[in-house]
């Protein structure tokens, strides 16, 4: 199994990520040469900056200041989309949405419809495992308030285009109007019949698409970010994230069950 960050060639350009993710034969592969990555020069310093002049609550912890992979069940038959590691949360954890109050929110809500092992995700050894879900999202590195541009998404998408080809899921819980366009995007690019005009992001809208050529389906869920701003006003709530998971558990539930669960 290749280490996260020990991936090479470092891909440094736009079809240097194209080819590498392409070339990814399984998950840990993937996840190798994804996080190695400096393709988009703004990211890399961003990312950078943010791990060499931290907040004071977490001066002196060594981040992790690379692209983070997706995490969880390499089987999911649900997978969770979000926008990008926040600057402070998985920018200096290495895993998607640990360390920070958005994740805080969304592994309380996994561990409550019996996703998670537990409540709380804080550090990569912390023994957080997921059951038949896997987080990912469509931007790997952090971006500038919280905002990367359209052309760091198409340099980005091979990487969540190749993963979701190794996992196969069934269900899509949708995290926000940005992770919501980039998913149709890379969809479409598979070959899944997205219609047109594309169906427009709501909390609770459910969609399912057909792939054009293979005999699959896979439903999309829309939710609400779990950012602060949508947390702490109560736009998003306990109770609303629940069911929205607890959907996407019960669609899959008609799919061939998975039997590994990973951190």
């Amino acid at each position: 199994m290749a280490a996260p960050g020990t991936g090479s060639p470092v891909p440094t350009t736009p079809d240097d990520v194209v080819r590498a993710a392409a070339a990814a034969p399984d998950l840990e592969t993937l996840a190798a040469v994804s996080t190695t990555c400096r393709a988009c020069p703004r990211l890399v310093a961003w990312r950078e900056d943010q791990a060499a002049h931290p907040p004071a609550r977490y001066r002196g912890q060594t981040y992790w200041a690379r692209p983070a992979p997706g995490f969880g069940d390499p089987a999911a038959r649900v997978v969770v989309v979000g926008l990008a590691p926040a600057a402070h949360g998985a920018n200096r954890t290495g895993r998607m949405f640990t360390g920070d109050r958005s994740g805080d929110f969304l592994f309380a809500a996994m561990h409550r419809v019996g996703m998670a092992s537990q409540p709380t995700s804080v550090a990569v050894d912390d023994g957080l495992t997921l059951h038949d879900v896997r987080v990912t999202a469509p931007v790997r590195c952090a971006p500038p308030a919280n905002a990367p541009t359209p052309a760091e998404r198409r340099t980005c998408g091979p990487w969540l285009a190749r993963e979701l080809e190794l996992v196969a899921p069934r269900v899509a819980v949708v995290l926000g109007g940005f992770g919501w366009q980039a998913l149709l995007t890379t969809l479409a690019e598979q070959g899944w019949a997205v219609p047109r005009p594309r169906p427009v992001f709501g909390h609770g809208v459910e969609v399912t698409l057909h792939h054009g050529t293979q005999d699959r389906t896979l439903t999309l869920l829309g939710c609400y970010h779990v950012s602060q701003q949508n947390t702490f006003t109560g736009r998003l709530t306990p109770a609303m994230l629940d069911a929205v998971l607890a959907r996407a558990r019960d669609v899959a539930a008609a799919q061939p069950s998975s039997t590994t669960s990973t951190p």
